[in-house]
């Protein structure tokens, strides 16, 4: 018979928590595999349904649980997504007249492209972790990327992989290593900028 309960305990990076039954009483192991649909993350004081079950130890935990108000996953809209590769097709554009209209190293192109595709690879790593309940990428780790030039591959990820893209706390400090790396790019461009920056390849070569 199905129960409800808030889930008031969650580890995100290891995929399980604690449910707390509306009625009281003790505190349900859950994980995320328990889950029907796991598209969408469980967040603390969300209001689950759920069977009480036992694990392979004999332990009591919930099963077939599912968010209240949970549905299927919308398909991404088309916007989103197109706007998403305008974004990067735009970028893209801008880095190569950049190139081709200063003493930037065409190198630079290069390490955009390598970091965004590791940075994609991640995300989709990370996908499918979460999919099934294993231990998950930092989140530090996926911003470290895209401060470091990933975000092009970030941003495709997010909308084609639909992966990290409702998470408003996530997005915000996204967007934050995206207008940090572009601000860096552009002091590049900076003849101070463009010396460092040549005194590095000269080291790096």
């Amino acid at each position: 018979m199905q129960q409800k309960g808030k889930i008031t305990n969650w580890n995100d990076d290891k995929g399980f928590g604690f449910i707390t039954p509306i009625g009281g009483g003790k505190q349900i192991f859950i994980h995320v595999k328990a889950f029907k649909n796991r598209n969408n993350r469980p967040e603390l004081n969300q209001v689950v349904s759920y069977n009480i079950s036992k694990d392979s130890r004999g332990r009591t935990c919930a099963n077939n649980a599912s968010r209240l108000g949970d549905r299927k996953p919308k398909k991404t809209k088309k916007s989103s997504s197109t706007l998403s590769i305008i974004i990067v097709s735009v970028f893209s554009i801008f880095l190569v007249l950049s190139i081709l209209a200063t003493k930037m190293p065409a190198l630079v192109i290069a390490i955009y492209f390598v970091v965004s595709l590791l940075t994609f690879i991640m995300y989709s790593v990370d996908k499918s972790a979460a999919q099934n309940g294993d231990w998950r990428t930092p989140e530090s780790t996926l911003h470290f990327l895209s401060l470091a030039g990933g975000w092009p591959g970030a941003l495709i990820a997010q909308q084609k992989l639909r992966h990290k893209s409702k998470k408003q706390s996530f997005r915000t400090v996204f967007w934050v290593t995206v207008i940090l790396n572009f601000t860096a790019f552009i002091w590049l461009l900076t003849p101070k900028g463009n010396e460092v920056l040549q005194s590095i390849m000269v080291n790096i070569t």
